[in-house]
């Protein structure tokens, strides 16, 4: 027996009166939160608006959890579609079971429609919200925890989980705790893409191909630890290969478009830049501003004339002080 360890929860579910309170769908939605707010602040230093990132996060988060959950239905079918299984198990969430990859690619999708609608280049908001979803995973793998769940082989380190519960086929004894493992693996990821991107001034959709590279190398080894069940091919889990293809393409996303567009956006939100809705500027085309210089006029080709009322052409100060001539 274990002198250390890392106890299980009795019980992954709390009842507020006759409301559950389940501990993996708290774990998602702080790091929902956790992931908006960063982005957020990582937006407004770029130079975009407050609020923009929520505003696309409203598309990307429901992408995401439909995303996550077909993935891992998909992979893992005969939980829910063999004989004996339920197939409306597929639909519940709260139980667990979301596949990082599946949330990402739908994701990106929704989070493209958002930022299509607002008219903000996806590149540049994927590299705002990338250290915010590292932290986001960090904090919703202790949803595994909770479900005592995803853990790795058989060890007797003194970090060692101890699993309690006997039910879906879980053996009780003492494991390696991968959801930890991943957990501040994600943390690291976060911390290595914020560092890269102040040093590097990383733009154009590298920072969140770095934050997909950094998540890739360290699932690859977290996932070979693990004994849930899993499919194979060529004698490594399904999520390896995945791990490795999807590392390599952020690799050489980085790469080709290091290459091509070095640096980072100048703008992140045009329409603030021109001074459109999305800036607050209520000025438009052909209307006027004052300003401590006198008159703003614009006109409507956007051109901005600025100085006191303009006079009569061919007409000076110095004609205004002559007696005016008779005809």
């Amino acid at each position: 027996m274990n002198l250390a360890y890392i106890p299980s929860p009795s019980h992954g579910v709390l009842y507020l009166g006759p409301i559950p309170l389940r501990g993996y769908a708290i774990c998602i939605i702080i790091g929902v939160f956790v992931a908006v707010w960063f982005g957020n602040k990582r937006w407004i230093a770029r130079g975009g608006q407050s609020g923009t990132v929520a505003d696309i996060a409203v598309w990307a988060v429901p992408f995401g959890l439909v995303g996550g959950r077909l993935y891992h239905v998909i992979t893992d079918y005969e939980l829910y579609f063999s004989e004996g299984r339920d197939w409306v198990d597929a639909f519940k969430v709260w139980e667990g079971g979301l596949g990082i990859w599946g949330a990402i690619a739908l994701g990106a999708l929704g989070a493209w429609i958002g930022a299509r609608r607002r008219g903000i280049p996806m590149p540049a908001y994927a590299d705002a919200v990338a250290p915010g979803i590292a932290f986001a995973q960090a904090i919703g793998r202790w949803g595994n925890w909770f479900n005592q769940e995803l853990y790795g082989r058989e060890t007797h380190v003194p970090w060692a989980l101890h699993i309690t519960s006997a039910e879906g086929g879980r053996v009780p004894g003492y494991y390696h705790p991968t959801f930890l493992y991943e957990s501040l693996w994600c943390v690291g990821v976060g911390l290595l893409v914020i560092w890269a991107d102040r040093r590097f001034k990383l733009g154009h959709g590298r920072a969140f191909a770095l934050y997909v590279a950094a998540y890739c190398a360290g699932r690859g080894w977290i996932e070979y630890l693990r004994v849930d069940d899993a499919h194979h091919i060529l004698g490594l889990r399904l999520n390896v290969w995945t791990a490795l293809l999807v590392f390599l393409l952020a690799v050489a996303y980085i790469v080709v478009v290091g290459k091509q567009r070095p640096g980072r956006e100048a703008v992140v939100e045009p329409a603030l830049a021109s001074g459109g809705p999305a800036g607050g500027t209520e000025a438009a085309a052909g209307g006027e501003a004052k300003d401590s210089g006198g008159t703003e006029a614009v006109d409507g080709a956007g051109e901005t004339k600025t100085g006191d009322a303009e006079e009569p052409a061919g007409e000076t100060p110095e004609d205004e002080a002559k007696p005016a001539k008779k005809v």
